[in-house]
């Protein structure tokens, strides 16, 4: 597969997959600010925070009120990272691909972007922003069952896949890191059922809430990190993704389980080992906020080297032999 094909098919999923997510932020914490005490002002600024976009949000906006947050995160063209911006991205590198993908994918990508833009015309007011953000999420969700359904599971689909995970890790990294960035009334709080309040609303937004109870019962900070860090089966937990990750890394580059042919194979090797063996105790004792930084800057790494190995241009070397060689 030429190295141009590969990259659009990749960025176009970890585009979708990043669209989905930022609804997701806005989501969990319209959920929070909804289950806060009437006194208590809400707060915005941590989805910025968390984002990484603190910069580029602050040279466009005064102040991160909400209408602000959410247009930037949504509907800001100046944001590549918001919704809208995302879904265009990915548009385009469908529209690259086109001859690759099915016509199913493609119709899907470009429905799923129209009703973005639509929805951002007409305006988005407090009433029908809990629909969007839904509407969001279920159109990503369309889309993957549509791309498993319809394209080959061959090296597109691995490529496919391995982007939708390696984004869908560091975003759920980056939600477990909103209950870092939000401040309760009192640290006395800490414990309490308003604490435990908000952190089934994170798991709401990783759709996690119900599986969570399934295997634990009762909400506590630590079996909640542990259950989306360290579980293997839940769809949406960190190590689950760099799994499925690696393997479709494997099957791209024909190496056997447990081996390595490239910088990429090692670096996610490494980091899937490094949370197979992973104590959520220890974890929690270095503070689940660095935790999480340490992640994603190890997360990074593996990116490059995805680009490094299977997506950078390459020089050309002439075959032809010079008069010396003759």
């Amino acid at each position: 597969m030429l190295s141009r094909v590969a990259s659009s098919i990749y960025w176009l999923n970890r585009y979708i997959e990043r669209a989905e997510n930022y609804a997701r932020f806005i989501e969990v914490n319209l959920n929070l600010s909804l289950d806060l005490p009437r006194d208590t002002v809400e707060q915005w600024d941590p989805l910025v925070a968390i984002t990484g976009d603190h910069d580029l949000f602050n040279s466009c906006y005064e102040k991160p009120t909400k209408e602000n947050v959410i247009q930037f995160l949504v509907a800001d063209p100046v944001n590549p990272s918001s919704i809208l911006s995302c879904l265009s991205s990915a548009r385009e590198n469908a529209r690259s691909v086109r001859e690759i993908i099915s016509t199913d994918m493609w119709e899907q990508v470009n429905h799923f972007y129209l009703m973005v833009k639509g929805a951002i015309a007409s305006g988005m007011s407090r009433h029908n922003l809990h629909t969007f953000l839904a509407d969001v999420k279920a159109a990503s969700h369309l889309l993957l069952g549509i791309t498993d359904a319809t394209m080959s599971h061959g090296e597109g689909w691995h490529f496919a896949r391995l982007g939708r995970l390696l984004e869908r890790a560091d975003k759920t990294s980056r939600i477990l890191d909103v209950k870092y960035f939000i401040i309760l009334p009192e640290a006395t709080e800490v414990g309490t059922p308003f604490d435990i309040l908000q952190w089934s609303d994170l798991l709401k937004s990783a759709s996690a809430l119900e599986m969570y109870y399934k295997r634990y019962g009762r909400i506590t900070p630590k079996d909640v990190a542990e259950f989306l860090i360290l579980d293997p089966t839940f769809p949406r937990a960190i190590r689950y993704c760099l799994i499925k990750a690696e393997d479709s890394l494997h099957a791209i580059s024909g190496s056997e389980q447990g081996s390595h042919r490239n910088l990429a194979e090692k670096r996610l090797g490494r980091l899937r080992a490094e949370l197979d063996f992973a104590d959520i105790e220890e974890c929690m004792t270095e503070g689940l906020h660095e935790f999480v930084d340490r992640f994603q800057a190890q997360l990074n790494q593996v990116g490059d080297a995805i680009f490094e190995t299977f997506f950078a241009p390459r020089p050309i070397h002439s075959t032809i032999p010079t008069a010396e060689a003759q």
